[in-house]
Parts: structure tokens; sequence; C-alpha cells
């Protein structure tokens, strides 16, 4: 239904919630105390917000999507060239969004667009900003902090209190420990820490079989990722002699596309 009765009319809309008449929002969901939704506000069925959460607008959110409290949805971006454009954030099914988190709207000069995608955990104090695209089963743990234009691909874990700079691509499986400023792009499937410095130091084994990939897999990233950053050789050399093979499998020909199209360079 479009809320625009008193809050108290609904059992499902807490009575000190405050609800835009033209915020979209279905009977299956809960609004509870002291949220605020705004104008242009889309939600999808079954979604739970605790309490003190704050939507702005444009804002679309899926379904079965869980926002704990003190979050802060589809503000305006921090970001001093934007000038109050109709901007928007997109949020896809099945998230869990934790205590503190702030995810921001896009800009024009960005695409105008901040994408959530489906399965992910953003877990306390993540900071979302302008116009970051995150896939599909994302974990960001606490304080982890996206600056404007990052791409999260599927799968991949940024620990906490990690800093990632703006315009890095962070690969698909992959793994960052905690506390690690990011400045290049992570390659997919690795493991990345900053123990003594920021490198990568391999793949992520543990995190890919979890998620079933079969040894032959495993073996073909891992020769992969020995060439790349265990030879005496340099990235194009590297990435050369890959392409010269056959039957790479699907794998590492995406890992050999994803360092092609790298404009930061990647942490090797």
């Amino acid at each position: 239904m479009s809320v625009g009765e008193p809050a108290g009319v609904s059992v499902r809309i807490h009575p000190t919630a405050i609800v835009n008449s033209h915020a979209e929002i279905p009977e299956s969901c809960v609004i509870g105390p002291f949220c605020i939704v705004g104008d242009d506000v889309v939600m999808g069925e079954n979604c739970e917000l605790i309490s003190h959460v704050v939507l702005g607008g444009p804002t679309r959110i899926g379904n079965n999507n869980r926002v704990f409290p003190f979050t802060t949805l589809g503000l305006e971006p921090q970001d001093l060239k934007f000038k109050g454009e109709k901007t928007r954030l997109e949020i896809g099914n099945n998230n869990v969004i934790r205590e503190s988190v702030t995810i921001h709207r896009g800009t024009p000069g960005g695409g105008g667009v901040t994408r959530v995608g489906s399965n992910c955990l953003i877990m306390a104090y993540t900071h979302i900003a302008h116009d970051c695209s995150i896939a599909d089963n994302v974990i960001m743990a606490n304080a982890a902090t996206l600056a404007g234009h990052v791409t999260v691909e599927e799968y991949a874990v940024v620990g906490a209190l990690c800093p990632v700079h703006q315009f890095v691509r962070i690969g698909a499986y992959s793994y960052i420990g905690g506390g690690t400023t990011i400045t290049q792009d992570v390659l997919p499937f690795s493991l990345t820490s900053a123990k003594r410095e920021v490198h990568a130091f391999g793949m992520n084994s543990i995190g890919l079989q979890r998620k079933g990939f079969s040894r032959e897999r495993l073996r073909k990233i891992h020769r992969a990722y020995r060439m790349l950053l265990n030879s005496k050789m340099n990235v194009g050399d590297s990435l050369a002699k890959l392409k010269a093979e056959t039957n790479l499998g699907e794998d590492v020909e995406r890992l050999v596309k994803f360092v092609e199209a790298s404009d930061r360079g990647i942490l090797k």
C-alpha cells in the first residue's frame, strides 16, 4: 500500500514512526519505533526497520531486508560537487544491514546510483559511499569504509576497519583481512592482509573450498597466482603467458580480464 494514513492505522507501523505520504510500503513490512521514511522510498515485501532507521529517497529496497537501529539509507552523498540532483539508491533482497550503517545515494558524475545486491551482510558502522556497486553475497565487517565509486564483486569479504580508496575494485571471492588499507585493485580469489605490508598472499583457499570449488578449479587458480605473484615476470609478461595457454578455465580467464581492466593497478 502507499502509506498516506496516520501511522497508528497500521499495527505494523509504530505510532512513533514518521512515514511520508508518498512512500510505498507493503502491508507485510514492519516499521519500528522512531523510524523516518522519506519521500520517494519504495520498499519490497517482508522488510523490517527495527527502530531509529532513516530512509531518504529516491531509494528502492527489495524483499526480505532487515535494517537495524541508527542506520541511514539513501541520504545525500558526501560530495562537494553534489547540488541536490535526483540520484538514487538501489538495494536488492535478503540483506541484513546492521547498526549505524550509512549508505548514500549516487552522484551525477558517477552514474547517479549506488547499488547493493542481494544476500549481503553489512555489519555495524559500515559506510558505503556514493556510486559504489556491491554485488550479491558480499560480507562487509564492522566499520569497513568504502569511498566513492568502489566496486565489490560477488562473495567478497571486506574485513573490519578496512578503508578502501575511491575507484578501487575488489574482486570476486576475495578476502581482505581486518585493518587493511586498500588503495589498489584486489585480485579475485585472493587473500590480502596488512600484517606487515599490504599485499596479496595468494589464494583464498579456505574460502574457495567452503564455496564448493573443486580441486581442479583450485589447482588452475593456484597455478595462475604463482605466475602472477611469485614469478620474476612482470604483470604483462605473466598475463601473456597465461593467455597463450589452452584450457585456462573460466576462473583464470576472469582473473586475466580483471587484471587487464585495472586502472589503479593491482595489489601483488
